[in-house]
Protein backbone atom coordinates (compact mmCIF):
# COMPACT_ATOMS: atom_id res chain seq x y z
CA UNK A 1 0.00 0.00 0.00
CA UNK A 2 1.99 3.25 -1.07
CA UNK A 3 0.97 5.88 1.32
CA UNK A 4 0.26 9.34 -0.75
CA UNK A 5 -1.03 12.72 -0.97
CA UNK A 6 -3.29 15.10 -2.64
CA UNK A 7 -3.18 18.38 -3.51
CA UNK A 8 -6.26 20.20 -2.27
CA UNK A 9 -8.10 21.45 -5.46
CA UNK A 10 -8.46 25.02 -4.11
CA UNK A 11 -4.74 25.41 -4.87
CA UNK A 12 -5.41 25.03 -8.39
CA UNK A 13 -8.34 28.04 -8.61
CA UNK A 14 -7.67 30.76 -11.05
CA UNK A 15 -4.71 29.84 -13.10
CA UNK A 16 -3.59 32.14 -15.89
CA UNK A 17 -4.19 30.23 -18.71
CA UNK A 18 -5.21 26.76 -17.48
CA UNK A 19 -9.01 26.59 -17.53
CA UNK A 20 -9.20 23.03 -18.75
CA UNK A 21 -11.20 20.72 -17.23
CA UNK A 22 -9.90 18.36 -15.11
CA UNK A 23 -9.67 14.61 -16.06
CA UNK A 24 -9.13 11.34 -13.54
CA UNK A 25 -7.90 8.02 -13.96
CA UNK A 26 -6.72 5.52 -12.13
CA UNK A 27 -3.50 3.64 -12.13
CA UNK A 28 -2.21 1.16 -9.46
CA UNK A 29 -4.28 2.66 -6.39
CA UNK A 30 -3.17 6.39 -7.91
CA UNK A 31 -5.16 9.23 -9.19
CA UNK A 32 -3.59 10.11 -12.11
CA UNK A 33 -5.06 13.21 -13.83
CA UNK A 34 -4.54 14.57 -16.82
CA UNK A 35 -6.17 17.73 -19.67
CA UNK A 36 -8.33 15.86 -22.20
CA UNK A 37 -8.60 18.86 -25.15
CA UNK A 38 -9.78 18.54 -28.93
CA UNK A 39 -11.63 16.04 -30.57
CA UNK A 40 -11.88 12.69 -28.83
CA UNK A 41 -12.25 11.16 -32.07
CA UNK A 42 -9.27 12.36 -33.14
CA UNK A 43 -5.84 11.06 -33.14
CA UNK A 44 -3.80 11.37 -29.63
CA UNK A 45 -1.02 13.99 -29.46
CA UNK A 46 0.35 12.98 -26.01
CA UNK A 47 2.28 15.91 -24.05
CA UNK A 48 4.65 14.19 -21.46
CA UNK A 49 6.07 16.98 -18.87
CA UNK A 50 9.37 16.43 -16.71
CA UNK A 51 10.85 17.80 -13.74
CA UNK A 52 9.62 19.80 -11.70
CA UNK A 53 7.01 21.05 -14.07
CA UNK A 54 3.61 19.38 -14.62
CA UNK A 55 0.91 19.53 -17.54
CA UNK A 56 0.76 23.84 -16.50
CA UNK A 57 4.23 23.95 -19.01
CA UNK A 58 1.52 23.01 -22.01
CA UNK A 59 -1.29 25.59 -21.12
CA UNK A 60 0.38 27.59 -24.72
CA UNK A 61 0.36 24.41 -26.75
CA UNK A 62 -2.59 22.63 -25.87
CA UNK A 63 -5.29 24.75 -27.36
CA UNK A 64 -2.95 25.67 -30.48
CA UNK A 65 -3.20 21.62 -31.54
CA UNK A 66 -6.41 21.38 -30.11
CA UNK A 67 -7.68 23.73 -32.42
CA UNK A 68 -5.55 21.97 -35.47
CA UNK A 69 -8.31 19.65 -35.10
CA UNK A 70 -6.10 17.30 -32.72
CA UNK A 71 -6.96 15.74 -29.34
CA UNK A 72 -4.20 16.57 -27.17
CA UNK A 73 -3.60 14.85 -24.33
CA UNK A 74 -1.35 15.96 -20.98
CA UNK A 75 -1.29 14.10 -18.03
CA UNK A 76 0.55 15.03 -14.74
CA UNK A 77 3.00 12.44 -13.94
CA UNK A 78 2.54 10.55 -10.47
CA UNK A 79 3.84 13.52 -7.78
CA UNK A 80 3.12 15.91 -9.71
CA UNK A 81 0.63 18.56 -10.34
CA UNK A 82 -3.01 17.39 -9.81
CA UNK A 83 -2.03 13.77 -9.16
CA UNK A 84 -1.72 11.94 -6.34
CA UNK A 85 1.77 12.01 -4.83
CA UNK A 86 3.71 8.98 -2.84
CA UNK A 87 5.64 10.72 -0.16
CA UNK A 88 8.60 8.27 0.26
CA UNK A 89 11.20 8.32 -2.42
CA UNK A 90 11.65 4.52 -2.85
CA UNK A 91 8.36 4.36 -4.40
CA UNK A 92 9.53 6.29 -7.20
CA UNK A 93 10.99 4.07 -9.87
CA UNK A 94 11.58 4.22 -13.29
CA UNK A 95 9.70 1.38 -14.22
CA UNK A 96 7.20 2.49 -11.75
CA UNK A 97 6.95 5.79 -13.63
CA UNK A 98 6.55 3.72 -16.86
CA UNK A 99 3.75 1.23 -15.35
CA UNK A 100 1.92 4.36 -14.61
CA UNK A 101 2.18 5.42 -17.90
CA UNK A 102 1.15 2.50 -19.45
CA UNK A 103 -2.07 2.50 -17.36
CA UNK A 104 -2.85 5.84 -18.58
CA UNK A 105 -2.32 4.92 -22.44
CA UNK A 106 -4.16 1.70 -21.76
CA UNK A 107 -7.07 2.82 -19.69
CA UNK A 108 -7.57 5.92 -22.11
CA UNK A 109 -7.28 3.26 -25.23
CA UNK A 110 -4.64 5.43 -27.02
CA UNK A 111 -3.57 4.73 -30.29
CA UNK A 112 -2.10 6.28 -33.28
CA UNK A 113 -0.29 8.36 -30.69
CA UNK A 114 2.23 11.24 -31.51
CA UNK A 115 4.35 11.66 -28.89
CA UNK A 116 5.50 15.45 -27.89
CA UNK A 117 8.14 15.38 -24.99
CA UNK A 118 11.12 17.15 -23.30
CA UNK A 119 13.08 16.33 -19.92
CA UNK A 120 11.88 13.56 -17.92
CA UNK A 121 8.56 13.08 -20.57
CA UNK A 122 11.35 11.95 -22.81
CA UNK A 123 13.22 9.30 -20.66
CA UNK A 124 9.54 7.80 -20.23
CA UNK A 125 7.71 8.72 -23.64
CA UNK A 126 10.69 7.19 -25.69
CA UNK A 127 10.47 3.89 -23.74
CA UNK A 128 7.01 3.84 -24.14
CA UNK A 129 6.55 4.42 -27.68
CA UNK A 130 9.72 1.68 -28.45
CA UNK A 131 7.83 -0.68 -26.08
CA UNK A 132 4.56 -0.22 -27.61
CA UNK A 133 5.60 0.85 -31.40
CA UNK A 134 2.39 -0.17 -32.59
CA UNK A 135 0.61 2.67 -30.61
CA UNK A 136 2.63 5.47 -32.05
CA UNK A 137 2.70 7.56 -35.21
CA UNK A 138 5.06 9.98 -34.80
CA UNK A 139 7.45 11.57 -32.22
CA UNK A 140 8.82 15.20 -31.14
CA UNK A 141 11.54 15.42 -28.97
CA UNK A 142 12.66 18.92 -27.11
CA UNK A 143 15.27 19.19 -24.98
CA UNK A 144 14.83 15.57 -24.10
CA UNK A 145 17.01 12.13 -24.29
CA UNK A 146 17.13 8.44 -23.22
CA UNK A 147 20.48 7.72 -21.71
CA UNK A 148 22.16 4.45 -21.44
CA UNK A 149 23.98 5.02 -18.48
CA UNK A 150 27.32 4.89 -20.99
CA UNK A 151 29.69 8.44 -21.39
CA UNK A 152 29.75 11.10 -19.11
CA UNK A 153 26.80 13.34 -17.82
CA UNK A 154 27.15 17.26 -17.89
CA UNK A 155 28.30 19.06 -15.03
CA UNK A 156 25.36 20.50 -14.95
CA UNK A 157 22.93 17.57 -14.29
CA UNK A 158 25.47 16.53 -11.10
CA UNK A 159 24.93 19.82 -9.69
CA UNK A 160 21.49 19.90 -10.42
CA UNK A 161 20.72 16.04 -8.96
CA UNK A 162 22.25 16.92 -5.76
CA UNK A 163 20.66 20.07 -5.47
CA UNK A 164 17.66 18.15 -5.81
CA UNK A 165 18.49 15.22 -3.27
CA UNK A 166 19.93 17.24 -0.32
CA UNK A 167 18.76 20.91 -0.79
CA UNK A 168 16.71 22.28 2.44
CA UNK A 169 15.69 24.53 -0.23
CA UNK A 170 13.47 23.52 -3.14
CA UNK A 171 11.91 26.58 -4.82
CA UNK A 172 9.54 25.17 -7.84
CA UNK A 173 8.32 27.51 -9.45
CA UNK A 174 12.42 29.47 -9.05
CA UNK A 175 14.17 25.87 -10.95
CA UNK A 176 11.07 26.61 -13.77
CA UNK A 177 12.25 30.34 -14.03
CA UNK A 178 15.78 29.79 -13.89
CA UNK A 179 15.40 27.34 -16.97
CA UNK A 180 13.34 30.09 -19.09
CA UNK A 181 14.88 32.74 -20.92
CA UNK A 182 11.72 34.75 -19.63
CA UNK A 183 10.29 35.56 -16.23
CA UNK A 184 7.21 34.14 -14.56
CA UNK A 185 4.68 36.48 -13.57
CA UNK A 186 3.94 36.39 -10.27
CA UNK A 187 0.61 34.38 -11.14
CA UNK A 188 2.53 32.10 -13.37
CA UNK A 189 4.85 31.22 -10.18
CA UNK A 190 1.79 30.70 -8.03
CA UNK A 191 0.63 28.26 -11.00
CA UNK A 192 4.14 25.65 -10.98
CA UNK A 193 3.96 26.35 -7.13
CA UNK A 194 0.23 25.26 -6.99
CA UNK A 195 0.45 21.24 -6.84
CA UNK A 196 3.39 21.57 -3.87
CA UNK A 197 2.16 23.01 -0.61
CA UNK A 198 5.06 21.72 1.66
CA UNK A 199 8.04 19.89 1.34
CA UNK A 200 6.26 15.74 1.72
CA UNK A 201 4.70 17.16 -1.75
CA UNK A 202 7.88 17.46 -3.17
CA UNK A 203 9.17 13.83 -3.08
CA UNK A 204 8.81 12.68 -6.72
CA UNK A 205 10.30 15.99 -8.65
CA UNK A 206 13.48 15.56 -5.48
CA UNK A 207 13.36 11.76 -6.88
CA UNK A 208 13.76 11.55 -10.23
CA UNK A 209 17.28 13.05 -10.73
CA UNK A 210 18.46 9.69 -8.79
CA UNK A 211 16.81 7.88 -11.02
CA UNK A 212 18.48 8.64 -14.03
CA UNK A 213 20.97 6.19 -15.67
CA UNK A 214 24.57 7.41 -14.96
CA UNK A 215 26.43 3.80 -15.37
CA UNK A 216 25.95 0.63 -17.01
CA UNK A 217 24.54 -1.19 -14.68
CA UNK A 218 21.86 0.95 -12.83
CA UNK A 219 18.54 -1.16 -13.28
CA UNK A 220 16.78 1.11 -15.92
CA UNK A 221 19.89 0.66 -18.06
CA UNK A 222 19.48 -2.42 -19.72
CA UNK A 223 15.79 -1.43 -20.96
CA UNK A 224 17.13 1.97 -22.53
CA UNK A 225 19.68 0.38 -24.12
CA UNK A 226 16.63 -2.19 -25.82
CA UNK A 227 15.00 0.98 -26.67
CA UNK A 228 17.43 2.36 -28.43
CA UNK A 229 18.08 -0.85 -30.68
CA UNK A 230 14.19 -0.03 -31.39
CA UNK A 231 14.71 3.68 -31.97
CA UNK A 232 17.77 2.80 -34.54
CA UNK A 233 15.05 0.96 -36.97
CA UNK A 234 11.99 3.97 -36.02
CA UNK A 235 11.18 4.42 -39.70
CA UNK A 236 8.37 6.67 -38.31
CA UNK A 237 8.64 10.27 -38.16
CA UNK A 238 10.63 11.57 -35.47
CA UNK A 239 11.33 15.20 -35.07
CA UNK A 240 13.61 17.02 -32.98
CA UNK A 241 12.57 20.83 -31.80
CA UNK A 242 15.85 21.72 -29.35
CA UNK A 243 16.33 24.89 -27.49
CA UNK A 244 19.61 27.05 -28.30
CA UNK A 245 19.60 27.77 -24.54
CA UNK A 246 19.58 24.29 -22.56
CA UNK A 247 22.61 23.10 -20.56
CA UNK A 248 21.85 19.97 -20.32
CA UNK A 249 20.26 19.03 -22.84
CA UNK A 250 22.48 21.14 -25.39
CA UNK A 251 23.44 18.39 -28.12
CA UNK A 252 21.48 15.44 -27.41
CA UNK A 253 19.49 15.70 -30.88
CA UNK A 254 22.49 15.30 -32.68
CA UNK A 255 22.90 11.67 -31.69
CA UNK A 256 19.28 10.78 -32.55
CA UNK A 257 19.98 12.60 -36.02
CA UNK A 258 22.69 10.44 -36.70
CA UNK A 259 20.73 6.94 -35.49
CA UNK A 260 16.78 7.48 -35.80
CA UNK A 261 16.24 6.25 -39.65
CA UNK A 262 12.84 8.43 -38.60
CA UNK A 263 14.38 11.83 -38.49
CA UNK A 264 15.96 11.68 -42.02
CA UNK A 265 14.42 14.68 -44.74
CA UNK A 266 12.20 16.41 -41.55
CA UNK A 267 13.12 20.18 -40.90
CA UNK A 268 14.58 19.81 -37.40
CA UNK A 269 13.92 23.60 -35.67
CA UNK A 270 15.77 24.97 -33.17
CA UNK A 271 13.88 27.03 -31.24
CA UNK A 272 14.72 30.06 -28.69
CA UNK A 273 14.15 29.14 -25.01
CA UNK A 274 15.85 27.30 -22.27
CA UNK A 275 15.16 24.08 -21.04
CA UNK A 276 11.84 24.83 -20.25
CA UNK A 277 11.21 25.85 -23.96
CA UNK A 278 7.03 25.29 -23.75
CA UNK A 279 7.49 28.65 -21.68
CA UNK A 280 10.48 30.32 -24.06
CA UNK A 281 8.55 29.25 -27.73
CA UNK A 282 5.36 27.40 -27.06
CA UNK A 283 3.44 28.41 -29.88
CA UNK A 284 6.66 27.45 -32.20
CA UNK A 285 6.56 24.07 -30.38
CA UNK A 286 3.06 23.41 -31.22
CA UNK A 287 3.30 24.78 -34.77
CA UNK A 288 6.15 22.39 -35.78
CA UNK A 289 4.10 19.35 -34.24
CA UNK A 290 0.95 20.55 -36.21
CA UNK A 291 3.14 21.07 -38.98
CA UNK A 292 4.26 17.45 -39.03
CA UNK A 293 1.02 15.85 -38.43
CA UNK A 294 -0.49 18.41 -41.12
CA UNK A 295 2.18 16.50 -43.55
CA UNK A 296 0.92 13.09 -42.16
CA UNK A 297 -1.76 10.51 -44.19
CA UNK A 298 -2.94 7.76 -42.78
CA UNK A 299 -0.09 5.59 -43.04
CA UNK A 300 1.47 7.85 -41.04
CA UNK A 301 4.51 9.21 -43.38
CA UNK A 302 5.24 12.43 -44.36
CA UNK A 303 3.77 13.60 -47.69
CA UNK A 304 6.07 14.18 -50.48
CA UNK A 305 4.40 17.93 -50.51
CA UNK A 306 4.86 18.44 -46.89
CA UNK A 307 7.11 21.47 -46.15
CA UNK A 308 8.92 19.37 -43.51
CA UNK A 309 10.25 16.88 -46.34
CA UNK A 310 13.27 17.50 -47.74
CA UNK A 311 13.95 20.90 -45.46
CA UNK A 312 17.39 21.47 -44.53
CA UNK A 313 17.96 20.67 -40.96
CA UNK A 314 19.21 23.49 -38.75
Amino acid sequence: MIDFVRTPDERFTRLPNYSFEPNYTEVSGLRMHYVDEGPKDADPVLMLHGEPSWSYLYRHMIPVCAAAGHRVVAPDLIGFGKSDKPTRMDDYSYQSHMDWMKGLVDNLGLKNITLVCQDWGALLGLRLATENEALFKAIVVGNGTLPTGKGTMPKAFTIWKNFALYSPWFPISKIIEIGSFKSLSKDEKRAYDAPFPSNKYKVGSRAFPRLVPVSPDDPAAPANRAAWEVLKKWEKPFLTTFSNGDPIMRGADKKMLELIPGTKGLNHITLKGGHFLQEDSGAEFAKAVNDLLAGLPANGRVSENSDLLNAAPN
